[in-house]
């Protein structure tokens, strides 16, 4: 059944002018126990307050009864098992596997993979370990001091956000850097900050055939080869992460280099597999295992749990409460600390490519709203950027703040005034200030009822902006983890409720194919006719700017 048919989301729409009727300051002044109630625990290193929000009891057992009438419960299990859950591409879809310990057993088609995930993870500890030891060296004998990956989209965003999430963790003397971009201004820059002889690349391509990544590839290739002149030290230097034996080895890969993924992994669900090598070598694989069992704790309790305090669970139908009920259908994401700069990009990929989809798993056009806009930037640089326009400005923003009680680093009046600045703010968005407050305050600084008048509407903050605070006690490789795996069963329950599929990603194919036929028109001197007047136009303006540079 749609779900704008179901008899649960009828009746959520009918609930919603008298959520709506009562504030969030009204809601907590009312009841005591809220922060109670809405605040869930998970474990004994994170709490996820959702008393914030714009819901009650009513709206969260309504959700609840959503989801068990939608059978919520069938694809959970089902992503914990044999599956195919991304129909369209005839693919399972097994990410959990890459963090389920070796005892367990998971059948795909009759054959249990957990084997394969253990087997692929110990080739992984032994390279690691032989980079550590400096056992692996360079082609002139000097030992490894910088990784370079290669790599686009779920390849580069999930390894760089962690290794920088986690760099106090980073002991091991490796240095990590990742080329993304086409833009070759991003390879040149990389280049410059390392020496070759003590570089190892690595180039995360499943199919090595990614357009921007062998780019990226064959110019660090070159590059290295001006180094060092051999065309025999590339195997000791340039490892793969991939499926595609073949290609790698043309590439001047040895195959014993090559690590493996399978096509049950979907790209932006991947850091947990072979695509985490940088993350494992900057880290150690101990942390790399760290991280692997916070996930795994983090799939258990979205497993295990009833959905009333399941808390990937509780965050996605408070989405769909929020962009299908009240309308809200942008997400900010705002890590109060430093070190998670690059998580919201990461969340940007995992949540919009996943549930961008205009159309369900049969093929027909929904007919309600489906993924949001995810976007964020680390606090307390957001404070001085867009804030205002959460406090003050015509569309409510629902947020979520992350932030960690203690830092791994020592400056405890700079973790102590961050911890203040995320609260603050949460507390700002769901009370705000009334009139009365702010004209109150104006008439103790002396200005006159004139005056007051004139100003107070300028300062007042309506307030009831919704918001969810993830706090742990610190950023930890297991707590990283736990935080990853939230965010990716978050999606997931989106999209079942929506009924679409979470895990392909077709829109991306059709700029692919026009951007080939555009590469090779720009490199044609002939004029180009056969696209749009607009494109047509700026290829020739392109094409007339490059002749007068090179003269």
């Amino acid at each position: 059944m749609n779900l704008l048919d179901q008899p649960a989301f009828v009746a959520l729409q009918r609930m919603k002018a008298q959520e709506l009727a009562l504030s969030l300051s009204q809601r907590f002044a009312l009841e005591p126990r809220r922060f109670t109630e809405f605040c869930l625990p998970f474990g004994e290193h994170m709490q996820v307050d959702f008393s914030r929000q714009l819901w009650s009891s009513d709206v969260k057992a309504q959700l609840c009864k959503l989801a068990r009438d939608m059978d919520l419960n069938s694809p959970i299990q089902a992503l914990f098992g044999d599956n195919l859950l991304n129909h369209t591409e005839e693919r399972a879809v097994l990410h959990t596997v890459l963090r389920t310990p070796a005892d367990i057993t998971v059948l795909l088609k009759g054959t249990n993979v957990v084997p394969f995930v253990h087997h692929e993870l110990a080739r992984i500890k032994v390279f690691c370990q032989q980079v550590h030891s400096g056992e692996w060296r360079g082609f002139n004998g000097q030992t490894i001091t910088d990784v370079v990956n290669i790599g686009i989209g779920g390849s580069d965003l999930g390894p760089a956000m962690v290794t920088e999430a986690l760099a106090c963790y980073q002991d091991k003397g490796i240095r990590a850097h990742f080329v993304s971009n086409m833009d070759g201004a991003q390879l040149a820059q990389v280049l410059q900050q390392v020496d070759a002889a003590r570089t190892l690349f690595i180039v995360s391509s499943k199919s090595f055939t990614t357009d921007e990544t062998m780019t990226n590839a064959r110019a660090a290739r070159e590059w290295f080869l001006a180094a060092c002149g051999n065309a025999v030290d590339v195997k000791k230097h340039f490892v793969a992460v991939s499926t595609n034996t073949k290609a790698v080895q043309a590439f001047g890969i040895s195959s014993d280099h090559m690590f493996e993924f399978w096509d049950w992994v979907g790209g932006r669900f991947s850091l947990w597999s072979a695509i985490g090598l940088p993350i494992a070598l900057t880290l150690g694989f101990e942390s790399f295992e760290e991280l692997l069992a916070g996930a795994h704790a983090m799939d258990l309790h979205f497993q295990d749990t009833p959905f009333e305090k399941n808390v990937p669970v509780l965050m996605a139908l408070l989405s769909i409460w929020n962009i299908n009920v009240l309308g809200l259908r942008s997400e900010g994401v705002f890590p109060y600390c430093q070190a998670l700069k690059r998580f919201p990009a990461y969340l940007q990929q995992l949540n919009m490519e996943s549930n961008g989809k205009r159309v369900n798993n049969q093929g027909e056009k929904i007919s309600h709203n489906t993924g949001p806009i995810v976007w964020g930037e680390v606090g307390t640089n957001g404070q001085h950027a867009f804030f205002q326009l959460l406090h003050q400005g015509s569309q409510v923003v629902p947020a979520d703040f992350i932030g960690f009680a203690c830092s791994s680093y020592n400056y405890p009046e700079h973790q102590r005034k961050l911890l203040g600045n995320m609260l603050a703010q949460a507390e700002a968005m769901a009370f705000g200030k009334n009139y009365n407050q702010v004209a109150k305050e104006l008439t103790c600084e002396g200005l006159s009822t004139e005056e007051v008048a004139k100003l107070a509407p300028y300062k007042v903050m309506p307030g009831n902006r919704p918001s969810t605070t993830v706090l742990c006690d610190e950023l930890t490789p297991y707590n990283l983890g736990a935080l990853i795996a939230m965010y990716e069963h978050k999606t997931f329950v989106q999209g079942i409720i929506w009924d679409i599929n979470s895990f392909d990603q077709w829109g991306v194919e059709l700029g692919k194919k026009l951007a080939a036929r555009l590469i090779d028109d720009l490199a044609d001197k002939a004029e180009t006719t056969d696209h749009d007047s607009a494109t047509n136009g700026l290829v020739a303006q392109i094409k007339k700017w490059n002749l007068a540079f090179k003269d």
